[in-house]
């Protein structure tokens, strides 16, 4: 009975919790990422408060200019600022990698835990349209909804977070099977415990760590994702600022503005790089059997 101690548990929690985090920040490679990340998202909420140009007004006397003292990035070709549009660009691509892979645990987790919990016809079930869904790659997926929805930030971020869904269902199920045979799962059952109950404080807990990591691998492919369809019209509509609607303007003009390309795809390769290096590092220091 003392596995169902609740003081127990949570000093285990706590011990174990506390050895993750001195692993995380041991990890260079992980605190790399999260300088990164932290960088984008502090620009990203500080963009309506810095002092730039609005990222929509355009000048025709400053069309294609070449970064300058006057812009450092260089303008577009409509002369807009091409640093304030970056800026205002990394909102849209955060808030679509982040809103997109929490849909997608909300939605696909607990169908994990239904499908590994009680198997039978339930595991049958969603295991099937979870394989048929699967089947289908996740950018074309997530393009055919987005032309099903309609062009819009809001559509794109669905889309994205459905298409992502059937991996959380896939990873939650194998790991909810591993867990409920566990002895203080079974120890809960013996005392009565109903299913709610144990997969709320018994299982979910015990299969978070491997969701998190995959979470914060899959904001980067979101994001990914998000620029791709703001570069085909499906994503963030102008005249609002996009990475991927940047560059799908920039490939018209790669030879005379090259810099038009240049930000927005470096932004994108460092907020992925961003988000697979922290990833990585969560990986680690949350492996039970480095603990």
């Amino acid at each position: 009975m003392s596995a169902l101690d609740p003081s127990i548990s949570g000093v285990t929690d706590t011990s174990q919790n506390s050895r993750a985090w001195r692993k995380l920040k041991a990890s260079r490679s992980a605190l790399a990422g999260l300088v990164i990340i932290g960088f984008f998202v502090a620009l990203a909420l500080s963009a309506p408060l810095l002092p730039i140009p609005d990222p929509v007004a355009t000048s025709w006397s400053a069309i294609r200019k070449a970064p300058s003292a006057a812009h450092w990035f260089g303008t577009d070709d409509l002369g807009r600022d091409i640093l304030s549009r970056m800026i205002w660009g990394a909102r849209a691509s955060l808030m679509a990698g982040i809103f997109s892979v929490s849909l997608a645990v909300v939605i696909g987790v607990p169908f994990g835990i239904l499908a590994g919990y009680f198997g039978g016809w339930v595991d049958l079930v969603i295991s099937r349209i979870t394989e048929a869904l699967l089947a289908m790659p996740f950018l074309i997926m997530a393009i055919a909804l987005a032309a099903f929805l309609g062009p819009s930030l809001t559509n794109a971020m669905i889309s994205i977070g459905l298409s992502a869904m059937p991996i959380f269902v896939r990873l939650t199920r194998g790991q909810v099977m591993a867990v409920k045979q566990e002895d203080f799962v079974e120890g809960a059952r013996s005392v009565g415990l109903g299913h709610v109950d144990i997969m709320a404080r018994y299982i979910l807990p015990n299969v978070m760590a491997p969701i998190i990591v995959q979470a914060t691998l899959t904001v980067a492919t979101a994001i990914i994702a998000e620029a791709s369809l703001s570069f085909l019209g499906l994503g963030q509509q102008p005249p609002a600022a996009s990475w991927g609607s940047m560059l799908n303007v920039a490939k018209n003009f790669l030879s005379q503005a090259p810099w038009m390309a240049m930000w927005p795809g470096a932004a994108i390769f460092l907020v992925v790089i961003g988000f697979n290096l922290l990833g990585d590092g969560l990986r680690d220091a949350l492996d039970p059997r480095e603990h």
